[in-house]
């Protein structure tokens, strides 16, 4: 937010000398124009100023022929408002209401519908949202600084995340808070919010790939959550739980790293395998802890999945 009020200050000053300099009329609405043309990315910006000045060329001729036709009144006003924003709305370009409204109260209170005073608007227009324009394409904070820190947090929440599973499994007693699976939640919205931002502010050849990673931990949350509720029907240490709480506390540590190791996938193929071989239970306090667990290393299986096919789409692009 900061950097954006920076970047409004120096556009309207900007805009307002600019206007100034070339002896436009009503200088400072310039720098409302600017004000307007400041966004947040640059694919937004070059948007914005598209719609507003299509918006405000169609509002200008719009309303140069009603006050031609029917004179400089207020009533006339609501005629232009009725019959511009549904067109404009139609066409999409909502965003040039505002603009469309100010060129139209220009030629309102000059009570003119002169070329002088027409071309003077367009001026304005070409001077306010160009400056906007420039400084938004010019400078736009870089992100991957943020994006590779929420990617350290969010790995640090996983990491404790599988551990607290292989502590449950192994002591079925363990009691966990919890908060880092919040923690977690909070950090993949941030990141794909930023995300999204960083590749609207590349026009060209935007870098897909931490949008890709942050899609592929929303995912991947969503099998956390399952298997969060597995685990917490698991009221006995059994055996197998003991080795599946293994291939937890070994993916607490790959799933920090960048490439896909595997070997999480390889022994939890290993253990189902062994797992088919073992007798069947004999109470039903047994059947329903081996069938929470089946259930679990079939969770543990797609999330594994998601791994090895995202973090391979991230190095390829890496590597191109």
């Amino acid at each position: 937010m900061g950097i954006r009020i920076l970047k409004t200050a120096l556009a309207v000053v900007l805009a307002i000398y600019i206007a100034q300099a070339v002896q436009l009329h009503s200088p400072v609405s310039a720098g409302l124009l600017a004000i307007l043309g400041i966004e947040v990315t640059k694919r937004k910006g070059l948007n914005s100023v598209f719609q507003r000045t299509t918006a405000s060329v169609l509002g200008l001729l719009y309303a140069s022929l009603l006050f031609w036709i029917f004179g400089f009144h207020v009533w006339v006003i609501a005629i232009y408002i009725l019959g511009l924003y549904p067109i404009l709305s139609r066409l999409k370009l909502r965003d040039g209401v505002v603009t469309s409204s100010v060129v139209m109260f220009h030629l309102y209170l000059a009570e003119s519908v002169e070329p002088w005073l027409i071309f003077n608007e367009i001026g304005l227009l070409i001077v306010g949202l160009g400056v906007s324009t420039l400084i938004n394409i010019i400078y736009m904070p870089n992100a991957d600084k943020d994006l590779t820190q929420l990617r350290t947090e969010l790995e640090a929440s996983f990491s404790v995340i599988f551990k607290e599973f292989s502590m449950h499994l192994k002591e079925s007693a363990h009691i966990w808070s919890g908060h880092e699976l919040l923690d977690a939640h909070r950090i993949v919205e941030k990141g794909k919010l930023l995300a999204r931002r960083s590749i609207e502010n590349a026009l060209f050849g935007a870098d897909t790939q931490w949008l890709i990673y942050f899609e592929m931990r929303d995912t991947q949350l969503d099998q956390v959550d399952r298997m969060l509720q597995l685990i917490a029907q698991i009221y006995e240490t059994m055996p197998y739980g003991t080795l599946l709480a293994e291939i937890f506390e070994e993916l607490s540590h790959d799933v920090k790293v960048e490439y896909y190791t595997g070997r999480s996938e390889e022994r939890l193929i290993a253990l189902e395998a062994q797992y088919r071989q073992m007798p069947l239970p004999a109470t039903r306090e047994e059947f329903e802890i081996r069938s929470a667990l089946l259930q679990l290393c079939m969770e543990l299986s797609t999330y594994l999945s998601v791994s090895r096919r995202d973090k391979k789409k991230i190095l390829k692009k890496n590597d191109s």
